[in-house]
């Protein structure tokens, strides 16, 4: 479990040095206008919101890799453990951001880059974040036999 969260934080922090290092002069066209990689800092939350909370976010994030890690160790079905893995994953990868990145510890941007239509420009760990949360809904709504 732990192997696979490490992965994920790893793989989002290695496209994230790219993106800064790659995009710092202008967007990439992926798909015409649809999809394009573009560097984006958040130093708020999910889609923007909050800004001016980072330490505030941070501290929280620091919380729910807690919780998580505790659900995620108590877990006894595979598709649950997916979801909660992927939520520790992103959750750790962004918070990477905010305490190592600038402005400074725990008031950290993270680095977005991808951008796809309409929808707010995101990264790997915001993706696993999303895709964990809707495995858990699922989850929910259809529990194991």
């Amino acid at each position: 479990m732990f192997g696979v969260v490490a992965a994920i934080v790893a793989v989002d922090q290695l496209t994230k040095a790219w993106a800064v290092s790659a995009l710092a002069d202008g967007p990439v066209s992926v798909v015409g206008d649809t999809v394009e990689l573009r560097l984006a800092r958040n130093p708020g939350g999910a889609f923007g919101r909050f800004q001016g909370y980072t330490p505030l976010l941070a501290v929280g994030a620091i919380v729910v890799t807690f919780v998580l890690v505790r659900m995620a160790r108590h877990a006894t079905d595979r598709v649950t453990l997916a979801g909660l893995v992927l939520l520790l994953g992103g959750a750790l990868g962004n918070l990477a951001d905010r305490v190592f990145r600038a402005p400074g510890f725990l008031r950290g941007h993270v680095v977005d880059f991808v951008a796809v239509g309409w929808w707010p420009v995101f990264n790997v760990a915001d993706s696993c974040i999303t895709i964990g949360a809707l495995i858990l809904v699922l989850r929910t709504l259809r529990p194991p036999p």
